[in-house]
């Protein structure tokens, strides 16, 4: 293997794949980044065994000189180029266990791991792939996925649940104590499916995808999911097993209705959290919420170690509904807060012991619901 390469156009690639790499794993040949010169492209790929991700370099600046297949150590070989600051890479193979790097006043060597071990990857590719606007993907990712169970006592919630009938996907997470919902009108008409797709695979896919704006091509088979976009491949397994039916969870009536300006509330709730004591079930921190009869919102916190925080919040609207008082996590509240576009957002309640759900006149196809806490007033 022989061949010269600009040093931005590789770098760039070297960080798509990175999110490929391990941080621990059994097999230590997975830790390396696969790279095969073809007569016309470079491949790069990474796994660990959650996601593989394959980024294909066709580029002016490539100059092949001799084709082969390497796996070179991935943090040390990431770090060389990125610290180079010539223009030009030079990279070639010393007696097949070495590979040399040259720039124009650097260079270094670096032992290879044996290719032999490296996993077959099989990416998915099929017919009529499913077409997703980037900005959408993204949305879910950002929307809906912090979400997830964040522990395996339930593995299934770790993930978060893509389900299409008749052309409307409906991406939900949830783990248990709340819930968040995406609803997208698919624009086309596509088989119906319903997979689970891991939380922290999704968080990767948005990190590469944060400054594309096409389409993304979504391929997908029983055990894993693949999304095309540009010139990388990013495949992720699926989970095993039955999500739980969340369709009956959502409210439909609402007696109290309350408007807030979003950032008004977010500050607020920020500062009662500082004195909020924890919930030990979860380890989350316990606000109460009080709608008086005067229609301004109290919230709240005490804490028998630490004191005690009190701030009213004047919604923007007047109160539909009567006094109202439940406690719940202020994690769960500030997650759901954060994740909408709306600068107004509404809390509707169904009751002081149950579910609540979060909306914005800007997020029409998002919710979130948020299950309260049993608390002493």
């Amino acid at each position: 293997m022989i061949f010269t390469i600009d040093r931005d156009v590789l770098l760039e690639n070297l960080n798509l794949i990175s999110h490929g790499l391990p941080v621990r794993t059994a097999m230590p040949v997975l830790t390396g980044i696969k790279m095969e010169l073809t007569d016309t492209d470079l491949f790069l790929t990474t796994s660990n065994t959650d996601v593989s991700i394959q980024a294909v370099i066709n580029d002016a600046s490539l100059e092949i000189e001799e084709t082969g297949k390497i796996i070179v150590p991935g943090s040390y070989f990431i770090n060389i180029i990125r610290k180079i600051n010539s223009r030009k890479i030079n990279i070639s193979l010393i007696e097949e266990k070495m590979v040399l790097i040259k720039s124009e006043r650097s260079e270094f060597k670096l032992n290879l791991l044996s290719v032999l071990d490296y996993p077959n990857i099989d990416f998915v590719s099929l017919d009529n792939p499913i077409n997703l606007e980037a900005k959408t993907l993204k949305g879910i990712i950002k929307e809906i996925a912090f979400a997830t169970a964040q522990t395996e006592k339930r593995p299934i919630l770790t993930g978060v649940s893509l389900k299409n009938v008749d052309s409307v996907l409906k991406a939900t997470a949830t783990d248990s104590y709340r819930l968040s919902q995406k609803t997208i009108d698919l624009g086309a008409a596509y088989p119906d499916f319903n997979l689970v797709i891991l939380s922290k695979s999704l968080e990767d896919l948005g990190k590469i995808v944060e400054g594309y704006n096409e389409n993304v091509e979504v391929y997908f088979n029983k055990i894993k999911i693949l999304f095309k976009f540009k010139n990388v491949l990013f495949q992720s397994r699926l989970l095993d097993g039955n999500y739980p039916d969340t369709s009956r969870l959502i409210p439909e009536n609402f007696p109290v209705i309350v408007k807030f300006n979003k950032e008004e509330l977010i500050d607020a709730v920020e500062r009662v959290s500082l004195l909020s004591a924890k919930d030990k079930e979860n380890n989350n921190y316990i606000i109460k919420f009080h709608v008086k009869n005067d229609h301004a919102v109290e919230i709240s916190s005490t804490s028998s170690e630490v004191g005690g925080a009190l701030e009213e919040v004047i919604p923007t609207d007047p109160v539909i509904g009567p006094e109202l008082k439940l406690a719940f996590s202020s994690r769960y509240l500030l997650e759901a807060l954060k994740s909408c576009v709306s600068s107004q957002v509404t809390l509707s309640f169904t009751g002081e012991y149950k579910p609540f759900i979060i909306t914005g006149e800007q997020d029409p196809n998002l919710i979130h619901l948020i299950l309260p806490i049993r608390v002493e007033w």
